[in-house]
């Protein structure tokens, strides 16, 4: 008989998995809802994508607006400038176009362009990943379809509702087109800049080429300018130009399309730019023109493709018949030959409005605007500043004397000395007063005021009157005008002079208006009392008197028929004359833009380049004169001593003070009662009307 074993039986281990399955099991239910929820949601979202599509396939494409003109116009509603006409752009096939200007331009805009469907991913992540290690928006990710849908179809505002739309139209362009045709589409439509659309029409204008016969060099210059017409333009900026295609040769050879030997060669080669054709670069008032974009762009934030392309209107303050003055008294007086330059601006001193503006005598071959060069000394032209601190400092009046005479200053509390000098070394040898001074530009007579009044006090007050920008320095020699002062801040301190002591704020956009007639813009007027009427009536009837017989002005006076003040100035390189009437403050510089001084007569052309101007532009306008304002005394004084003229003095001249600064002292004895002229002292208006009407008179009819 068999033994039964007796080996005890282990117990059998029950699965853990259904232990697990019950604990997590409210877990798991709630993941297969989510995910049931997800399937669902991705399946709506799936059918509103394909739904889109099919939608976006079957709707046209809008109207492109591209082709919206800007126009620019002059204070009389004239078009004075289009930002973008038909005729500069020049459409051509892909196949018509350099295989080298389409590799530079992938390269540099979209060098992905051909494997994506619209929307590079891999280059969005790239730049969001670059923005937030430099914590900028350094590098953007637009496609060139994105690109093309915006400037077609689009403005360039930014919001998310235009973003959407960009969004879509790229969609659309990708299934309604090939990528050849969306990339000669971009090709034939982006803005090279100077109002050329297109490769084709930007080949002609910067190498006189079609657009099949660009070099390497030449397509990578010209594959940089869209980014910034304004900043990479070789006739611009050819510092940034050429870093611009450098950048563009690097990223081709990146990406294998050329070899560094061809990148290294290209950059060196030496480009033959062909002048900015006529038709586009010159016309009527170029130089304000310009100047009118860097406002609208720079100052007021305009999108330059805005500007080029949004069909917006720009109202200016240019006033043709000033400019036609302007341009016509420019190109009479400047010997044709001569490489001598030139610069005019007249500003309306009531309201600031920049009524003609030259930069210079031929836009074809130069564009800089030497309206605003701060690199040329104004001369004497600065000493009105120097007299009206006198005036206002209360220990000088037009009667104050100093004599003329070679003079050695010291200053620096004695350690330096200053020894200036007059024009031709020519001196009165005399004591002269501040009107004679002023009317003969004496340069002794100026330092002594300085040094009298503090120079720090005289950087004070031209600051006061517009001159903002200018460098300048607490020396006797700030004088004579040795620190540099553009002719555009000249002309608006004048301004002031004529605008009874109110200093109004350049202007030269009134208003901007879209396509639609809405006002995007609009100016308005700043304007201070930056000195007392008084002092600026006392000041004007001082620089009368540099057109009268004895002042550096008296040359024109037979062409001024009208009331004019203002102030002449020389030095080696430069000469001015900046004046102005009631309705007119301009400022006249002539000279040479590299290091070369004037003769004799070079320096004398500035006086009739502004009497010829202003007699013009102010034709239609009746002679006026400068009203009298309160707080003025008009006096008879002897000149010699610069006391009260009465009646039994020898001279006697009628003299304009600032009220309770005219002198008290009197020469000579008075007339019997009853007598013509038995009063020393007239009522200050009545005196100088007789005086001012006399005088106006005098130059009006004699010559």
């Amino acid at each position: 008989m068999t033994k039964t074993s007796k080996r005890p039986v282990k117990p059998r281990r029950l699965p853990s998995i259904p232990i697990l399955t019950e604990r997590f099991l409210p877990q798991i239910l709630q993941m297969k809802k989510w995910l049931k929820r997800s399937a669902i949601l991705f399946a709506i979202f799936a059918v509103f994508v394909c739904g889109l599509l099919i939608f976006l396939r079957t709707q046209s494409l809008p109207a492109a607006t591209i082709s919206q003109t800007s126009q620019m116009l002059d204070l009389n509603g004239n078009v004075i400038d289009t930002f973008h006409a038909g005729e500069n752009r020049r459409s051509v096939k892909l196949e018509d176009i350099s295989h080298y200007v389409v590799e530079a331009t992938l390269a540099i805009e979209d060098r992905r362009f051909f494997d994506h469907s619209g929307f590079d991913v891999k280059g969005m992540a790239r730049a969001v990943m670059v923005n937030v290690q430099s914590m900028s928006a350094r590098q953007g990710a637009s496609t060139l379809t994105q690109q093309l849908a915006r400037n077609l179809y689009l403005t360039h505002e930014r919001t998310w509702q235009r973003k959407m739309k960009e969004a879509m139209y790229t969609v659309q362009l990708e299934m309604n087109y090939s990528k050849d045709e969306i990339l000669g589409m971009y090709l034939n439509q982006i803005y090279y800049g100077h109002g050329s659309y297109g490769i084709e029409a930007a080949a002609q204008m910067y190498f006189d080429k079609h657009a099949n016969e660009l070099t390497l060099a030449e397509s990578a210059m010209l594959a940089g300018i869209p980014k910034g017409p304004k900043y990479y333009s070789p006739y611009l900026d050819m510092k940034n130009a050429k870093d611009r295609q450098r950048a563009i040769l690097h990223a081709m050879m990146e990406g294998g399309a050329i070899t560094k030997e061809q990148a290294d060669s290209a950059y060196a080669e030496v480009l033959n730019f062909q002048s900015l054709e006529a038709g586009q670069s010159e016309g009527f008032a170029p130089y304000f023109r310009d100047y009118i974009r860097s406002i609208a762009v720079d100052k007021l934030g305009i999108d330059e493709h805005m500007l080029n392309e949004g069909g917006i209107t720009i109202y200016t303050t240019l006033d043709p018949e000033a400019q036609q003055a302007a341009e016509d008294a420019i190109k009479k007086t400047m010997p044709a030959k001569s490489e001598q330059q030139a610069a005019l601006i007249a500003i309306d001193p009531r309201n600031g409005y920049i009524k003609a503006m030259v930069g210079g005598r031929d836009y074809k071959t130069n564009q800089f605007n030497r309206v605003f060069a701060q690199t040329r000394q104004p001369g004497s032209s600065f000493k009105p500043f120097l007299y009206l601190t006198a005036l206002q400092s209360g220990y000088m009046t037009p009667v104050t004397r100093f004599k003329s005479e070679p003079t050695v200053f010291t200053f620096d509390e004695g350690r330096k000395t200053y020894e200036p000098h007059n024009y031709n070394d020519k001196y009165a040898n005399e004591f002269i007063d501040m009107r004679r001074a002023l009317a003969g530009s004496d340069n002794i007579y100026a330092v002594n005021t300085i040094m009298t009044v503090g120079a720090d006090k005289v950087i004070e007050t031209a600051r006061k009157l517009g001159i903002k920008s200018a460098t300048m320095q607490p020396v006797p020699s700030l004088a004579l005008g040795t620190f540099p002062v553009s002719p555009f801040e000249m002309a608006s301190a004048y301004g002031t002079f004529a605008n009874a002591g109110i200093h109004a704020e350049p202007v030269a956009i009134v208003k901007i208006e879209d396509r639609k007639g809405n006002v995007i813009y609009e100016a308005k007027q700043q304007s201070k009392q930056a000195i007392s009427p008084a002092e600026a009536y006392v000041m004007t009837s001082l620089m009368e008197s540099v057109f009268d017989e004895g002042g550096t002005g008296h040359r024109v006076s037979s062409i001024m028929k009208r009331p004019v003040a203002g102030k002449t100035g020389t030095t080696a390189a430069d000469a001015w004359l900046v004046g102005y009437t009631p309705e007119l403050a301009t400022a006249v510089w002539v000279g040479y833009d590299k290091d070369r001084n004037l003769s004799v007569a070079e320096a004398h052309l500035a006086a009739p380049i502004f009497a010829q101007f202003t007699e013009k532009a102010l034709a239609t306008v009746p002679p006026k004169i400068f009203p009298i304002p309160a707080g003025v005394a008009n006096v008879f004084i002897e000149p010699e001593s610069g006391k009260l003229a009465l009646d039994t003095c020898p001279t006697r001249r009628l003299e304009t003070f600032i009220s309770g600064t005219e002198p008290t002292e009197a020469c000579g004895t008075p007339a019997s009662a009853g007598e013509e002229g038995g009063a020393a002292k007239e009522d200050g208006a009545g005196a100088a009307k007789r005086h001012s009407w006399w005088q106006d008179l005098k130059r009006w009819w004699t010559d």
